[in-house]
């Protein structure tokens, strides 16, 4: 969770109600986006 707070600036509290798959795929989200800085 520590990482899609950082890369999309939400607090935990944010995705708290998340289930674990919609956790899996915003830290693929957060993976891409990630990447895609480095990248520049």
């Amino acid at each position: 969770m520590a990482d899609i707070a950082v890369v999309f600036h939400w607090p935990p509290q944010a995705m708290a109600g998340f289930s674990l798959s919609e956790l899996v795929e915003w830290r693929e989200r957060a993976r891409v986006r990630t990447e895609k800085q480095d990248g520049q």
